[in-house]
């Protein structure tokens, strides 16, 4: 006959097994439900600045598109490119909206940093003035005014050389947009490299017109890049900030009303002149990547305009060695969509 403590002893152990085997039951597999393609917890911190084209991360902000997917996003915003690329090279922004030019200058310091997609290429809204200008070869000995930056000389570039000419067939002003705007209205340069909204008002104030622009081209591009490691880290995130963006892309490329007016609340503008400044981009909603973007068999694709840029970026010495196209993008997480 058991004695009263092992029965209590056996009692103890049979309670035990029985809370044990409850629990084991309630436990998530974690062997099968372990899903690396499942939205993670902590935000990816996305950063812009003050461009039209990039409204569509405004506009999935502003209408919660990123929470609807699961997703948690930090958005910064900085008022110039300069800042915004300092503090991606730091390591301070999963990701971020670029010119393409500003993207493969970073690339070149950095190799691990890709461009993953294609915002916008500029339909207008960037181009050159002239006063007495009607031919390129008409642009030789003149006064240009432009910014020493990349996509902007290689814009210049693209004029000059319809006539055979380069840089150092007119005389250079480095001057930021706004100013070589302003300079051309005050007929003090010859010519003027600009944008929207600088670029029509300067023209007409100039008594000058627009002789060359981006319309129709691929020679300006916007992109979003990241680093090698978060692209393989985070691929159903990327995917779903994608998800989100193109949703965005989606209502202001219908100019729905009050995607307008979320745009045009972060950019200091009215709904309407963000639907009058969109007239001169067009934007890439996800099917618009694929098909035209990065789609090397579509002529206006984006590795058209990598190759110019990253040439220009060489010649005019911005870089310090030849840069290859397929080493600046990757294109994997648009073509998993």
């Amino acid at each position: 006959m058991l004695k009263l403590s092992s029965l209590v002893r056996l009692f103890c152990l049979a309670i035990l097994s029985l809370v044990l085997t409850i629990a084991c039951t309630q436990q998530p597999n974690t062997t099968n439900s372990s899903n690396t393609n499942a939205p993670q917890s902590q935000p990816l911190v996305s950063a812009t600045n003050n461009w039209v084209g990039y409204s569509g991360h405004h506009v999935a902000v502003g209408k919660n598109f990123f929470a609807e997917q699961g997703l948690k996003v930090k958005d910064l915003f900085f008022q110039s490119a300069t800042e915004q690329i300092t503090a991606f090279l730091a390591g301070k922004l999963d990701l971020a909206w670029f010119t393409s030019g500003d993207a493969v200058q970073m690339i070149a310091k950095d190799p691990s940093i890709k461009i993953i997609y294609l915002i916008d290429y500029s339909d207008g809204s960037d181009g050159i003035l002239g006063r007495g200008i009607k031919e390129p070869q008409d642009a030789k000995g003149k006064t240009v005014a432009r910014e020493n930056i990349l996509f902007e000389r290689v814009l210049l570039q693209a004029y000059l050389q319809k006539a055979g000419l380069t840089e150092k067939d007119v005389e250079i002003k480095d001057l930021a947009s706004a100013d070589a705007a302003t300079a051309f209205a005050a007929k003090n340069v010859d010519i003027a490299v600009t944008y929207e909204p600088y670029m029509s008002k300067a023209a007409k104030q100039g008594e000058g017109e627009i002789i060359f622009s981006t319309k129709g081209t691929n020679l300006v591009a916007d992109v979003i890049v990241a680093r090698d490691s978060l692209i393989q880290s985070r691929k159903a995130d990327l995917q779903a900030y994608f998800r989100a963006v193109d949703k965005a892309v989606d209502l202001l490329n219908a100019s729905d009303p009050e995607a307008l007016k979320i745009s045009g609340a972060k950019l200091g503008v009215t709904g309407d002149e963000i639907k009058a400044q969109l007239l001169g981009a067009k934007l890439f909603d996800l099917e618009g990547n694929k098909s035209v973007g990065f789609n090397k068999n579509n002529s206006n694709n984006l590795m058209g305009n990598l190759e110019l840029t990253a040439k220009g970026a060489y010649e005019f010495k911005m870089v310090t060695q030849p840069l290859k196209v397929e080493t600046l993008y990757d294109d994997s997480i648009v073509q998993s969509m």
